[in-house]
């Protein structure tokens, strides 16, 4: 049951991926970078990935490995939103996107 989630979620994460990669950065052109960085923390997103990944829980984010465009990075974060349960509305994710954007991935 676990895995049959885990491959729908990546499956919406790469069709996400795949239309918002053509938009490039167009889709964090209105993001809240404030809202992204206070729902980061509310959400605990680095405890998280520490406990996942080890040590601070930045090895998370490995640019241009399996994310590769900015839609892929959206897909990804709203990935953990379904898996976690967070209820995160859409502009939110996008928010979260955009901070990791600005700070771990800085795509062109």
């Amino acid at each position: 049951m676990v895995s049959t989630v885990r491959r729908i979620c990546a499956s919406i994460a790469c069709l996400a991926g795949a239309g918002a990669g053509a938009q490039g950065l167009e889709i964090f052109k209105d993001a809240d970078l404030a809202m992204g960085q206070r729902l980061m923390t509310e959400h605990k997103c680095q405890q998280c990935h520490a406990t996942k990944f080890g040590g601070d829980g930045s090895a998370v984010f490995r640019p241009g490995e399996r994310i590769t465009t900015p839609g892929l990075l959206r897909g990804m974060v709203e990935q953990c939103n379904t898996e976690l349960g967070l209820g995160l509305f859409p502009e939110e994710v996008t928010a979260i996107a955009a901070v990791l954007q600005r700070d771990h991935y800085r795509f062109k």
